[in-house]
């Protein structure tokens, strides 16, 4: 992972579209601060699409689609996208499977849920679960004390061999029926909302995150960033982002967005 403070100014000034994790990326323990928030809002005043690719459940995801300054967001690990039409006040929303199967996918993961939490004790359900529509989330450090790392990968197992995905996050253990994740749902969006296809993104495009569920927007996108906490998970990562920030958690994603506009600045604001 080489320093962000060397990304190219002529690759950061052709960047569009600034796709983020939320938890430990974008935030710092758990809050939203202002200049990350900030951050945030600069970004889209300036024109780029923004839009945060996270594990947190669709109740978040439509407060964030209505209220936060996005383009979209996908959640649950690529379950969903939500698009909000300010103009028109309606929200488009995209699932990766039909309600019908959601449900059933639903019941299977009822019962995982017990047997996950009866042979790890400790771990517990997230207290987002409530707002989630796909996925399961185990808690194993939000609001529970920090499992050992034998512990999470025992969740993994038993997700694992239930025959759902489980991807591990920088606070839970997310898991779920079906062929999806982060950037395959990230490529429909992308695609069909904005008419971005694949060879497009590897130059439009950066990734911004903090931990193993973000592997696969890693891999796909050339320019990929991690905050500098990511250095505590880089030994569940096979394949690292390009760049890391200075910066832990959200002053990692400041210090990108500072990047990226000062960046189009040199550029006289094009894209």
């Amino acid at each position: 992972m080489r320093p962000l403070s060397s990304l190219p100014t002529s690759a950061a000034a052709g960047v569009r579209v600034v796709l983020s994790d939320i938890d430990d990326t974008i935030t710092t323990d758990g809050v939203l601060s202002a200049a990350a928030y900030e951050a945030l809002e600069r970004l889209h005043a300036a024109g780029f699409l923004v839009i945060p690719v996270t594990g947190r459940p669709a109740g978040w995801c439509d407060h964030i689609a209505r209220m936060w300054p996005v383009d979209a967001v996908v959640g649950e690990n690529g379950a969903f996208y939500f698009r909000y039409d300010r103009a028109a006040r309606t929200m488009l929303e995209r699932f990766w499977v039909d309600g019908a199967q959601r449900e059933l996918n639903r019941q299977r993961l009822a019962g995982l849920k017990h047997r996950i939490l009866d042979q790890v004790p400790g771990a517990a359900t997230a207290s987002d679960q409530p707002y989630r529509l796909a996925d399961l989330a185990i808690d194993f450090c939000e609001d529970v004390e920090p499992l050992p790392e034998a512990e999470i990968d025992r969740i993994v197992s038993l997700f694992e061999e239930a025959g759902a995905q489980a991807k591990v996050s920088s606070i839970h253990v997310n898991g779920w029926f079906g062929d999806y994740d982060k950037l395959s749902m990230t490529r429909v969006l992308l695609a069909q909302e904005f008419g971005i296809d694949e060879a497009m993104a590897d130059t439009c495009v950066i990734y911004a995150g903090d931990s193993p569920n973000d592997e696969p927007m890693f891999e796909a996108f050339p320019l990929s960033v991690g905050v500098a906490n990511i250095q505590a998970l880089a030994h569940r990562l096979r394949t690292k982002p390009a760049y890391v920030t200075r910066g832990h958690s959200g002053e990692g994603f400041v210090e990108l967005a500072a990047l990226l506009l000062e960046a189009r600045g040199a550029a006289g604001g094009r894209t």
